[in-house]
Order: C-alpha cells, then sequence, then structure tokens
C-alpha cells in the first residue's frame, strides 16, 4: 500500500520512489558488505567505489569533459555564494551579476566582499518575474565572469537558455533549481554549482564543477577546506563527506539516465509544465506571476483573485493530498514545485483540482 501524499515542497523535495527503495536497503546493508552506507568509513573501499561511482554516473549523463572537476562539497549554494567570488574575484577586478531573484542579489551580496560587482541587468523593478532580454543586458568593460541564477523558485522564472559571457569572462551559475533537469553544454561554464536537494539528491550535498585551469588558479590565500583544489585533489575525501547523500545523489544520476538521460527529461518537464500551464490559462479564475516566456518548468507560481481565496486554495489542497503549495512567504501566493522526481501524475491531479477549485470559488 503506497500512503505516500504529493509533495509539491520547494526542497528538500520529491525524490524517485526507486531510488527512495534502494536507499532503504542500502541503509541496512551496502550490497553484501554487512554494514549500512551511513556507517561505512569513507577511507574504505566500499564507500570510496561508491563516491567514484557517482562521479562517473554524473559525467557520463551530462557529458562532462575531462577538463573539469566534479566535487560533492558541503554547505549548500549559499556557500558558493563566497566560496566563488573568494577564489577568482581580484581585489581590483570586476564580475557581472544578473540579478532575477532573491538567490542572485543573495550572491552578489558575497561577492562585493571581494572584489567589484556590477548589476548587468535586473528585473528588480518588475517584481522579478521576467528573465532579462539580451538587449536587456549591459556588461562591464572586462568581467571576470557572469554570474546568474539558472531558475528562480521564489518567482517561478527560469533562464530558457544561458546568456553569452563577453569577451574572456566565463559564466559562473547557481543551477540548485532546475540542475540536470535539461541538456547542459558544460563546456559553456567556469562553474556550475547546485544543492542536490531539488532535483539531485538529499539535503547536505553540493555539487559543483569546475573547469580545472580555474582550480588551480585561486587569485589568493584560503583556509584549506574552502579551497576547490583540495577537494578536487581527493576526490571530494578530503575529510568526512556526506556519505548518504552522495549515495543517493549517484542512484539519482543513473534513475534519470534510465528515464531517457537529460533529453528524456527535459521532454517529461515540459509536459508536466504543460498540463499546469494550460489548466491555469483555461481558467479566468487565476493568474500566473511569471511572464510568458520566462515561466519556469520546475516551479509553478500563480495567485487566485484575492489573499483569503489563496489561503483557502492551499487549506483544501493539503486536505486532499496535495501538500506544500503555499508560496514562498516573502510573495504569498501559490508555488507548485514540479522537479524532476515529482509525477505527472501529480500534475494531472493538481490540475483537476485546479479547475473544481475555480468552479466551486469562482
Amino acid at each position: 500500500m503506497n500512503d505516500r501524499i504529493l509533495n509539491f515542497s520547494a526542497g528538500p523535495a520529491t525524490l524517485p520512489e526507486e531510488v527512495l527503495r534502494d536507499a532503504q536497503e542500502a541503509l541496512w546493508q551496502l550490497g553484501s558488505t554487512g554494514i549500512g552506507v551511513m556507517e561505512h568509513s569513507h577511507r574504505g573501499g566500499p564507500f570510496k567505489a561508491v563516491a567514484k561511482e557517482a562521479e562517473a554516473a554524473c559525467r557520463k549523463l551530462a557529458g562532462i569533459p575531462d577538463d573539469y572537476a566534479v566535487l560533492f562539497l558541503q554547505g549548500g549554494a549559499s556557500t558558493q555564494f563566497f566560496q566563488l567570488p573568494a577564489h577568482w574575484l581580484a581585489d581590483d577586478a570586476t564580475a557581472d551579476y544578473l540579478i532575477t531573484g532573491s538567490w542572485s542579489v543573495k550572491a552578489a551580496k558575497e561577492a562585493v566582499r571581494y572584489g567589484t560587482v556590477h548589476e548587468a541587468a535586473s528585473t528588480k523593478d518588475r517584481d522579478f518575474n521576467i528573465i532579462p532580454r539580451a538587449d536587456e543586458i549591459q556588461y562591464s568593460d572586462s568581467p571576470t565572469y557572469v554570474h546568474f541564477t539558472s531558475n528562480n523558485t521564489i518567482f517561478g522564472t527560469q533562464w530558457q537558455e544561458e546568456p553569452a559571457a563577453p569577451g574572456e569572462a566565463w559564466l559562473a551559475c547557481d543551477a540548485s533549481s532546475d540542475v540536470f533537469s535539461r541538456p547542459v553544454d558544460i563546456s559553456r561554464y567556469g562553474v556550475l554549482y547546485a544543492g542536490a536537494q531539488k532535483n539531485l539528491g538529499p539535503s547536505g550535498v553540493t555539487l559543483v564543477i569546475v573547469r580545472r585551469d580555474l582550480v588551480d588558479a585561486p587569485v589568493r590565500d584560503l583556509p584549506t577546506m574552502l579551497r576547490y583544489a583540495t577537494h578536487a585533489e581527493q576526490g571530494s575525501l578530503y575529510n568526512t563527506p556526506p556519505t548518504f547523500g552522495i549515495y543517493v545523489m549517484g542512484r539519482v544520476f543513473r534513475w534519470i539516465a534510465e528515464q531517457g538521460g537529460l533529453e528524456g527529461m527535459a521532454k517529461r518537464n515540459r509536459e508536466k509544465g504543460q498540463i499546469l500551464y494550460d489548466a491555469l490559462e483555461a481558467q479566468d479564475f487565476y493568474s500566473c506571476t511569471a511572464g510568458e516566456g520566462s515561466r519556469s518548468l520546475m516551479n509553478v507560481t500563480f495567485r487566485t483573485p484575492n489573499p483569503e481565496l489563496d489561503a483557502a486554495f492551499v487549506k483544501q489542497a493539503e486536505a486532499a493530498g496535495l501538500s506544500g503549495l503555499k508560496g514562498h512567504r516573502s510573495v504569498g501566493g501559490m508555488r507548485a514545485s514540479i522537479y524532476n522526481a515529482f509525477p505527472k501524475e501529480g500534475c494531472e491531479v493538481l490540475a483537476s483540482f485546479l479547475r473544481d477549485f475555480a468552479a466551486k470559488q469562482g
């Protein structure tokens, strides 16, 4: 009997049921070792094999070249907000930031500690409900890198393609909420990082994919644990890593591959998003908060005609087994987070609920 309900949480979020079942077994015993995955030493052969397999699965899934390091770190994406500029933004240098929501604001705020931050574009004046057009981006003369947040969980917007970095600048991306939801050309990036807890696994692990020439060229001396080289040289095993999280991530990479890889995942996500956006657009009762052309396939944000009905919607949805639909506290409304592992059938259930609620209240 399956007594699980539909989890629309923005993160930690839904994981594939097949992965959860595998994890149940691995918690008790990893393979035939007689020891659970959370009990194995990270220095022992069984866990080293887990870490090696996870990296290999990640590389194969995203076509990551050998001249990039794949790291499993701790501290969440928020640590990358300062670790990245600490490495590569010199005191007298400039980095360009594309400001499209709360997380890019926070990333830029941390970078100011190390060098000059230039806001190459911002949609704050439009309540972050849209992604800037290419002709709205004004880069500085010679930025070291261009940083952007690929998907904005709070405002429900998503870059449809990467911005083009000028000159010798490289792209840095916080892809926490849409990583591996679609094909990605890693060669276009200097650094791509993502907290695991939305699309890749449990909270506590951060995936960092970084060009090796950058790893070897920090602009300042840093504490050992904050050096990317420390972790690249040790295969992410310099200190005790989040072993269980890495195991689950490796299994999620395999699960995505089994669904048709990143191309298959993109098709799956387009279909899920279309179900919800069609249901919302079919009713005069709802309004999508993100502008057309910028709408996320990971976080569908919307409102009813007033906050009282928003509250009623969330309450009734919860009673119907649709959990986590309340919008972020800073913006209100509703948010359906439908990351990679969220089932298409769940979107169909929500679409039906949207129609029923509008009919009763409208």
